[in-house]
């Protein structure tokens, strides 16, 4: 009984067999079909390989929520270079709660304004970037990609004498409140204040005064090589003593995590205005380098994805059969237009072989004229 269930099994499974096999004496090959099917092949492999490569690339994906830390401390990186000596300058920063930050974390190093030819070719390939960036904003992806985290590479000290060395470049960074504020580089150092700070500025002479500066590099939040901010390679050169510079900064909380770097850092948008000082004219205000930020309460979160495997193989089936369904249809069909225009079809020639049913006209029944030879 085992037997005889299993062979009925055995059959029915037979019975619904969507591949059957042809016998190959039934086969017929022709060049065209091989020809045809050498195309199909080539076809195939090309957009296989071709697929392979979109499999491997990946996109970035940006998703929005509310920033709901408001605790921590925003960490601001600061590399710009003022030509003016740094004995005559200082910088820090002033909160909207009042709340003076002691820029302890900030480095003054005497350098030269000028940059040596080396850095003078990567700041114009930064200008470039920074070009093409406000055009093409899907570079930023491939920045995002590119991002690696680690320390950024220190910029190289010249050997050049102190007497030549007319510059000052701050750099550093400082931690404050996540709330807007004014950072700022003007004339004096900072002292503390019952209603702010000031600036010791009256031993300094109005004919120094000298804002032309070039900021190298200005993030928020933690440092990421490989990221180029609004404003990385700006440089505004003045003529005039009194000068202020404006940067206008809304920040937004980002949290990048890609397959190289997972970190939180900020993005930011900027606006800038200057304009020089002269209290006789109206224009009333202090010399210097004023940036006012604001944070955004909204957080971007930067992810990169990659296409799945099981959606990759999808496509990669459907690539072969589609060609291979499409080359079939299309080989029969040529087939079929080649033997109407050459007409490989025979028609045959009919005779009468019976009278007419009802005896008039001719009723003519017609069957091919070709003799046959008996063998």
């Amino acid at each position: 009984m085992r037997r005889i269930s299993r062979k009925k099994a055995l059959t029915l499974v037979k019975e619904l067999d969507a591949f059957p096999k042809v016998p190959e004496s039934y086969v017929e090959t022709t060049a065209s079909g091989g020809t045809v099917s050498l195309v199909a092949f080539s076809l195939m492999a090309v957009l296989a390989f071709l697929e392979f490569f979109v499999y491997r690339n990946t996109w970035m994906n940006y998703e929005y929520e509310v920033d709901k830390d408001f605790t921590s401390k925003l960490r601001i990186n600061v590399d710009i270079t003022v030509a003016m000596r740094c004995q005559y300058i200082g910088a820090d920063v002033l909160d909207l709660a009042e709340t003076m930050v002691a820029s302890d974390g900030l480095e003054y190093e005497p350098v030269k304004f000028e940059l040596p030819p080396e850095r003078k070719l990567w700041h114009m390939t930064l200008l470039h970037l920074q070009e093409r960036l406000r055009v093409e904003h899907s570079l930023q992806n491939l920045l995002f990609k590119s991002a690696m985290k680690g320390p950024p590479p220190a910029p190289t000290q010249s050997d050049e004498s102190s007497s030549s060395r007319s510059a000052c470049r701050i750099h550093g960074h400082l931690y404050v409140n996540k709330v807007a504020g004014n950072f700022h580089i003007t004339i004096g150092k900072s002292i503390p204040h019952p209603r702010g700070h000031a600036h010791l500025a009256a031993l300094v002479s109005h004919d120094s005064y000298n804002f032309s500066h070039r900021i190298d590099h200005l993030s928020f939040g933690e440092e990421i090589p490989g990221l180029i901010n609004a404003l990385d390679g700006t440089e505004k050169i003045t003529t005039d003593a009194n000068h202020m510079f404006q940067y206008f900064i809304t920040i937004v909380p980002t949290k990048l995590n890609t397959y190289k770097v997972s970190a939180e850092t900020h993005q930011y948008s900027v606006s800038e205005r200057e304009r020089v000082i002269n209290h006789a004219a109206g224009s009333h205000g202090v010399s210097g380098i004023f940036m006012k930020y604001d944070i955004s309460s909204l957080m971007v979160k930067v992810t990169e994805q990659h296409m799945p495997l099981w959606q990759f193989l999808v496509r990669l089936c459907g690539i072969i059969g589609g060609i291979f369904s499409t080359t079939g249809m299309i080989h029969g069909i040529v087939g079929y237009l080649v033997d109407v225009v050459c007409c490989r079809f025979q028609m045959g020639i009919y005779r009468r072989t019976h009278a007419p049913l009802n005896g008039q006209g001719d009723g003519q029944i017609f069957g091919p004229t070709e003799s046959y030879t008996e063998q």
